[in-house]
């Protein structure tokens, strides 16, 4: 069965709406491509609120998971500080591209007050899990 045709969608900057999403510090501006691609994928920036409800609390998500099939983000200012599952704390700056594997557990540390990344991930719409502590290393085969 083949997928639904994409839609022409176009997102100018000039025209640009942030709203409140899933974290409380954060504001999205959701890209348009979600009812382009009929749920397929989502593209939004995400900033930091400069001010309003939870403007000011940790920047810190918490350990958790997303139950999708692709996620990546490339950072367009600023930095952010994340620790992974297997792969430790990691810090990335603007003009850094990370790929999230599907499930990965992961938490947010820390974040510069003007980050900006530009994140896509596959469904549009998907669980957000909370994990209560970061998974063993996997024991090294030989």
């Amino acid at each position: 069965m083949s997928a639904p045709k994409q839609l022409f969608s176009a997102n100018l900057a000039k025209d640009a709406v942030y709203k409140t999403g899933l974290r409380s510090f954060m504001e999205y501006r959701d890209l348009g491509i979600d009812k382009a691609t009929h749920g397929q994928f989502r593209a939004h920036v995400v900033r930091i609120k400069k001010d309003g409800p939870g403007a000011h609390d940790l920047h810190t998500t918490g350990l958790h998971k997303h139950e999708c099939d692709f996620q990546m983000f490339y950072v367009l200012k600023g930095w952010m500080k994340f620790v992974y599952e297997n792969e430790g704390e990691r810090t990335f700056q603007a003009g850094d591209c990370v790929l999230q594997p599907a499930g990965i557990v992961h938490n947010e540390l820390d974040c510069s007050d003007d980050v900006e990344i530009l994140e896509i991930y596959s469904p549009a719409v998907h669980a957000t899990r909370k994990v209560e502590q970061m998974p063993e290393a996997a024991a090294a085969t030989h």
